[in-house]
This record gives structure tokens, C-alpha cells and sequence, in this order.
């Protein structure tokens, strides 16, 4: 997605505090002043993320700035300091995304995590279950219209065909009454493979039974929403959700990810050893002479030369677990032929023999030793013999593999 906001608003003060908010965001924000200068933009492009837009302007005192920019095709934020309800809901009815009052700062500093959100949103993809063909295409595009992509279950049953098929889906809405299995059942059935930190759920039923929202939440729902639901009130639920499915993501990456080089550190490692150990693949790998690195060129040097190698790493076992173990010692876990692994692995060295790190005036050559091992034993025990054979690289002269 483009970080382009069309931003109109009649009062410099308030456009210019606008634009540095939504800069910080890293939007790029293309400002008018008057429906005019509005129609001046949009005759030249019209290629925004959304568009701003303050209702009452000098040369437009009644909206007629949003039904333009609509016109264009554009998703519409409106900014107002006079309320109507009945205004209200005649542009949410037409498409408007927001419509937020001016009436206090808070108010207007809603609209920056509103515009985050928005633009996060292309990060997700949404399991719409329902039997109702057209309860689907109605929540369909609710989503589509938020840049949610979505992908479509007629029940339970074919929900968690559609999830095995689907590993980015990362929130699912449900109905309740569907034929083959029901919503709540085939919550339980999906949160014995994810919790609810992994896989948002939004309960749905048009049920009078007062019980469900319990029903729902004890089933292992992160929410729910009695139909017919308000637009808006959809919208929160959905955006509170993906809120603190993210916040959750972010703490999850920072207690399991080396900041550095971005590869996952060792207590991912053991937390994801996997069930099956009699072909899991182990290697340790060592950067050669990293100490000379760092006293030669300094650590900001030595940094760089982590960050290369561990995107060679990283690039060479997409398919398996990457790990920086410790200082310059790295980790790889992958499951399949063993002799492939090895291979791999030499490949990898030699690519990374190749690498040339620049630093200031110089060019930094970096070798790699590895040792690795396919013995049956818990991770630990693998990992000592890897490392056993990893210094048995380095005995035998460094810039090598020893796989047995």
C-alpha cells in the first residue's frame, strides 16, 4: 500500500499540526485548503490511501468537499465540528470511513491511530464464516472496504479446511447457526491449534438467546456481536481486535527475536523444537575470527558483518528455524533429508565467503566454520554434538563443515 493522505482543511494551524502527526506515521500528506483547491488535486491524481476532510469549508459549507472526493473513488475520513446525526449517517450510508468531532484534542488525536490502523490493515486476512451467501458479501465488504482481504466459509467444517489452506488468515468473524458444525463448536475444534493471541475470533449470531455472548467467549472467542450490528460498532470491535492482536505480536518478537540481525534467539529455539526428533537436522555455526573484526574495525563493524551473515542465514533456510545463539555463534533447526541439509549448509558457506562487507574505507572478508548432526537425541544433546563438530571445523583450519 502507498503512505499518501489527502488532507483538507481550511485552517493552516490545524492542517499543519495534522500533517506532522500523520507524517510521524511516515505518510506522505497532500493538503488543500477549499473544495477548489480539493478539485486542483484530484484533477492531477487521486492515488490516497484515504482523504481527510474537514465538512464545512469556505467555498463548501455543507459537505460538498466528501460527495467530490467520493466521486474519485477515495476512502473518506470526515472531520467535523458540527454534528448532525442525521448528516452522520447519510455519508456513513455512502461509504465514509470515520466521522470525528473537533470538539477537543482527544478527539482529534483519534484520527492518528485511526490512520495506522487503516494502514496496517493490508497485513491481514479475514475468515468469513457464515452459510448466508449474503451475510458473507455484506462482511465481505465492510472488510474490503478497510483493506482486509478475506476469504469466504459456508460452516464450521469447511472453516478449518480453509484455515489449513490459508496459514496467513489472522482473524476469523463466525455466525453461530450453520449446518455440519456450528460456530462455537468449531471455535473449541480451532483453539485446540491456535490461542487467541495467534488467531483473533469474532463471534456472530442473530439469535434472541441472551447466552451466546458467554457461550461464545468460554468457547475461546476474543469477542462478540449480536446481529444486526451497527457499522461503526463492527468497525470498533474488529479494530480493537487487530489492535491487540499486534500488541501482542510486537511483545511476542521482542521477547523471541534478536534485535540486531532479526533471526529468532535460542529460547524460540527451544520452544519450537518440534514433536518428530528423528529427522531433525542441527547446525552450529561460528564466525571466523569475528574477534579480529571487532578489534580491527570496530564493534560497529563487527555488527554489519553479523547482519550479512545472518541474512545468509536467514535466505538459505527460509523453510527451517534460524537462530543467532549467542555473540557470533548461530543455530539452523530444519527437518528433512540430512545429506540435503549438509549441502545446503556448504552452499551457504561459500556464498558467505564471497560476501564483502563495506565499512568506511574498507572491505570486510568473513569465513564461517560448521558443524552439524542428524544423531537421534533431545535438542540439547544435538546441539552439544554440533558444536562438538563445530570445533572440529575449527581445528581443521576454519572456512569449513563437519557433518560427521
Amino acid at each position: 500500500m502507498n503512505n499518501r493522505i489527502l488532507l483538507v482543511e481550511d485552517s493552516k494551524a490545524l492542517r499543519n499540526f495534522l500533517s506532522q502527526q500523520l507524517g510521524s506515521l511516515g505518510c506522505h500528506v497532500v493538503s488543500a485548503g477549499s473544495v477548489a483547491e480539493t478539485q486542483q488535486v484530484l484533477s492531477k491524481e487521486n492515488d490516497f490511501v484515504c482523504a481527510v476532510l474537514d465538512y464545512c469549508l469556505p467555498d463548501g459549507e455543507n459537505g460538498e468537499v466528501i460527495d467530490l472526493v467520493l466521486e474519485s473513488n477515495l476512502k473518506v475520513v470526515v472531520l467535523t465540528s458540527y454534528f448532525s446525526g442525521e448528516i452522520r449517517e447519510h455519508f456513513l450510508s455512502k461509504g465514509v470511513l470515520e466521522y470525528i468531532l473537533k470538539d477537543s484534542m482527544c478527539s482529534v488525536s483519534y484520527l492518528i491511530p485511526f490512520i495506522k490502523r487503516i494502514m496496517n490493515n493490508v497485513k491481514h486476512h479475514a475468515l468469513v464464516v457464515d452459510d448466508s451467501r449474503t451475510m458473507r458479501t455484506n462482511i465481505v465488504q465492510l472488510l474490503d472496504h478497510q483493506y482486509i482481504r478475506t476469504t469466504e466459509a459456508e460452516d464450521g467444517d469447511d472453516a478449518i479446511s480453509k484455515l489449513a489452506a490459508n496459514t496467513d488468515i489472522t482473524f476469523v468473524i463466525t455466525d453461530y447457526a450453520m449446518p455440519n458444525k456450528d460456530g462455537v463448536e468449531m471455535i473449541k475444534e480451532v483453539r485446540q491449534l491456535y490461542n487467541q493471541n495467534q488467531l483473533a475470533i469474532l463471534g456472530l449470531s442473530g439469535s434472541s438467546d441472551r447466552t451466546l455472548t458467554a457461550q461464545f467467549l468460554k468457547a475461546g472467542a476474543n469477542d462478540f456481536l449480536y446481529k444486526p450490528f451497527n457499522q461503526e460498532e463492527f468497525y470498533c470491535r474488529i479494530h480493537q481486535m487487530l489492535n491487540m492482536k499486534e500488541a501482542t505480536d510486537e511483545l511476542y518478537r521482542m521477547a523471541n527475536q534478536d534485535v540486531l540481525t532479526g533471526l529468532w534467539n535460542r529460547r524460540y529455539l527451544f520452544e519450537h523444537d518440534g514433536e518428530h526428533s528423528g529427522d531433525r537436522n542441527i547446525a552450529m555455526l561460528d564466525i571466523d575470527y569475528f574477534k579480529k573484526v571487532n578489534d580491527s574495525h570496530g564493534h560497529d563493524a563487527g555488527d554489519l558483518v553479523l547482519i550479512e551473515v545472518a541474512k545468509a542465514v536467514k535466505n538459505s533456510f527460509k523453510d527451517g528455524i534460524a537462530v543467532r545463539f549467542g555473540g557470533e555463534e548461530f543455530c539452523i533447526l530444519q527437518h528433512g533429508n540430512y545429506d540435503s541439509f549438509v549441502a545446503r549448509l556448504d552452499t551457504m558457506r561459500q556464498e558467505i565467503e564471497q560476501i564483502r562487507v563495506s565499512h568506511l574505507d574498507t572491505q570486510i572478508q568473513v569465513t564461517i566454520s560448521i558443524g552439524a548432526t542428524n544423531t537421534e537425541g533431545n535438542l540439547d544433546e544435538q546441539i552439544k554434538l554440533a558444536d562438538q563438530r563445530l570445533y572440529d571445523s575449527k581445528e581443521g583450519g576454519r572456512n569449513r563443515i563437519t557433518s560427521r
